[in-house]
C-alpha cells in the first residue's frame, strides 16, 4: 500500500466518534494517575502494586454486586481492599527492611491470586442491564460527566488533606525523609499511610472503569503503573510549559486529569493510523519515555543558552 493509499483509507469522522470515548477512559485513568501521583511525586516511592490494586477494585466491586449489594457499599468496600493492599506494601517495606520496588511487587504478585479467589474465575460481566451502576459506557456523555464530578471530588478531598498537618508530614518526607525523621516525624508510619491512600484511590478508578467497560478481568490492571506514570508526566511537563512557576499544587492535580487523557487520545490517534494493536504497550512506553524526557532536554537547552550568553558577555568585556 502507497503511502497515498494509506492516507486515503483512514476516515477522520471515524476518530472523532471514537474521541468522547477516549476522554471518557482518559479522565477515569487519570484518576487513577492521582493514586500513582501521591507516591511517584509526593513519597518518591515507587510502588508497583497499584498494577495488582486496581484489579482489585474492579474484582470487589462485581463480586458484591453479583451478591446483590448496592453499588455505593461495593465501591466503598472495594476502596478498603485497596487501602488495605496499599497497607501490605507499607509494611513489608518499613518493617521488613524490603526495597520499595520489590515490595510493590511482592504485594501485585500476590493479589493476582487474590483477586482470581474474589471473582472466582477471571473475569465477570456486570452488565448495566443487570445492575445498577454509576457509570456505564452504553452512554459516553453521561459518563464523561459524572466521571469529571468524581475526579473534581476526590482532587478538592486530596488539596485538602495535604494541606493538612498530616498531609504535609507525608510531603515532607517525601521531600527529605532525614531531615523529616531529625524534625520527629516518624517517615515509617506517613509511608504507611501514604501507601494505603495512594492503593484506596487506585482502587477507586479501578471500581469505576470495572462499572465503565461492563466486566472486572483479572488482567485488567496489567501495565497500569505505566498508564498513571504517563498521565502524571505528560500533565506535569505541560502544566509547568504552561504554568511555568506559577504552578501550584492543585494545579498539578488537575494537569493529572488532563495527562491522562492526553494519553488516551494519543492512544486513539495511533489506533485511527491504524498500527498494530498488539504494539500498544510500546507505543505507551515510547510516549512515556518522551515526556520523561523532555524536562532533561529543556534543562540542557536553558543550561546550554546560559553558558553561550556568559562566554559571549566575557568576550565583550575583554574586547571593551
Amino acid at each position: 500500500m502507497d503511502i497515498v493509499s494509506y492516507f486515503s483509507s483512514l476516515d477522520f469522522m471515524s476518530f472523532l466518534n471514537a474521541l468522547p470515548g477516549n476522554i471518557a477512559q482518559g479522565i477515569i485513568w487519570g484518576l487513577m494517575g492521582l493514586g500513582v501521583f501521591i507516591t511517584y511525586k509526593l513519597l518518591h516511592f515507587a510502588d508497583l502494586s497499584v498494577d495488582g490494586s486496581f484489579a482489585t477494585g474492579g474484582a470487589v466491586t462485581a463480586i458484591m454486586l453479583i451478591n446483590g449489594c448496592p453499588i455505593w457499599v461495593a465501591m466503598l468496600v472495594a476502596v478498603a481492599a485497596g487501602l488495605l493492599a496499599g497497607l501490605v506494601t507499607g509494611l513489608l517495606h518499613t518493617l521488613l527492611g524490603i526495597p520499595d520496588i520489590l515490595s510493590g511487587i511482592l504485594t501485585q504478585i500476590a493479589l493476582y491470586s487474590i483477586n482470581l479467589n474474589i471473582m472466582g474465575k477471571s473475569n465477570l460481566p456486570i452488565s448495566y442491564r443487570n445492575y445498577s451502576l454509576v457509570i456505564s459506557a452504553s452512554n459516553i456523555n453521561m459518563a464523561i460527566i459524572i466521571a469529571l464530578i468524581v475526579v473534581a471530588v476526590v482532587i478538592v478531598a486530596m488539596y485538602w488533606y495535604f494541606g493538612t498537618e498530616q498531609g504535609t508530614t507525608i510531603r515532607s518526607t517525601g521531600s527529605n525523609p532525614a531531615m523529616s525523621k531529625a524534625q520527629g516525624i516518624n517517615i515509617n508510619f506517613t509511608k504507611v499511610i501514604a501507601l494505603a491512600l495512594s492503593n484506596a484511590v487506585v482502587a477507586f478508578s479501578g471500581s469505576i472503569f470495572s462499572q465503565y467497560q461492563g466486566f472486572a478481568d483479572v488482567n485488567m490492571g496489567r501495565g497500569a503503573i505505566v498508564i498513571g506514570l504517563a498521565a502524571v508526566i505528560i500533565g506535569e511537563v505541560l502544566g509547568e510549559a504552561i504554568f511555568r512557576k506559577h504552578i501550584n499544587f492543585i494545579i498539578r492535580l488537575i494537569f493529572v486529569i488532563v495527562g491522562g487523557i492526553l494519553y488516551y487520545i494519543a492512544m486513539g490517534i495511533v489506533l485511527w493510523l491504524k498500527m498494530p494493536t498488539d504494539d500498544t504497550k510500546l507505543f505507551t512506553a515510547i510516549i512515556v519515555a518522551i515526556f520523561l524526557a523532555v524536562p532533561n532536554i529543556r534543562s540542557r537547552a536553558t543550561n546550554s543558552f546560559k553558558k553561550v550568553a556568559k562566554q559571549n558577555s566575557k568576550a565583550q568585556k575583554v574586547e571593551g
